[in-house]
């Protein structure tokens, strides 16, 4: 594992460009925070693949929660989006009990070709986070984006700390992110946490722009 991985939330170019020149690895790009981040549309998704050469990660979710509203509009969507360059996404669904919906998680994938992916924090609204681990892993993710509960990192901190402990989750797949906190980070690092994921951290609010040093200052944290 490289010494740290700093994954920043993207809404538009401008983000895409303040990420980059602050020295983010990797993006995930999004749209409607209010719901949690949804599928940008495409024109967005053009104009920040233009804008930037770092990794772009591009959310496929429809609606709030964990449930697909619409999976034959979502496969169109990264059909689409394949079609436009994007090359990396994140997914991830549960049934009505709580279990990882393999089925539409399946289908979906159909449509991307063996790109990379992450498992969203679905598995934090799971009804048993080791076993939607183990199906997320067998999905065949490389990445697999948790704070420990659906609360954040903050409110789920011991939930989080459990999980490390108990479940021995693979950091090498292992992203930490939702209401992440800079002092977070070195606790999670001596428990072998590599890889961090930040969206509100590095800007004033959601509806202002990513700020440069915002992000520089989390790069030295991840990779001190």
């Amino acid at each position: 594992m490289a010494d740290g991985l700093l994954e920043v939330i993207a809404l538009d170019a401008v983000d895409a460009e303040a990420a980059q020149a602050g020295g983010a690895d990797r993006l995930e790009l999004v749209t409607n925070m209010a719901a949690d981040g949804l599928t940008p549309d495409v024109a967005t998704v053009r104009s920040v693949l233009a804008a930037t050469d770092l990794p772009v990660r591009v959310m496929l979710r429809d609606a709030a929660g964990f449930l697909p509203r619409d999976l034959t509009g979502l496969r169109r969507s990264a059909a689409r989006l394949r079609e436009e360059g994007a090359t990396e996404f994140v997914l991830g669904f549960l049934t009505t009990r709580g279990e990882v919906d393999e089925a539409a998680c399946r289908a979906l994938l159909a449509e991307l070709d063996g790109c990379r992916w992450t498992f969203h924090r679905a598995l934090d609204g799971a009804a048993d986070r080791r076993v939607a681990w183990t199906r997320a892993e067998t999905l065949g993710c490389d990445t697999v984006l948790t704070a420990g509960g659906p609360s954040g990192v903050s409110r789920d901190w011991h939930e989080l700390l459990g999980f490390l402990d108990a479940a021995e989750p693979d950091r090498e797949r292992l992203l930490i992110g939702g209401g992440l906190r800079a002092t977070h980070v070195a606790p999670l690092r001596e428990r072998g946490v590599r890889r961090f994921h930040v969206g509100g951290a590095v800007r004033p609010d959601w509806h202002s722009p990513i700020e440069v040093d915002e992000v520089r200052r989390w790069v030295e944290l991840v990779h001190r």
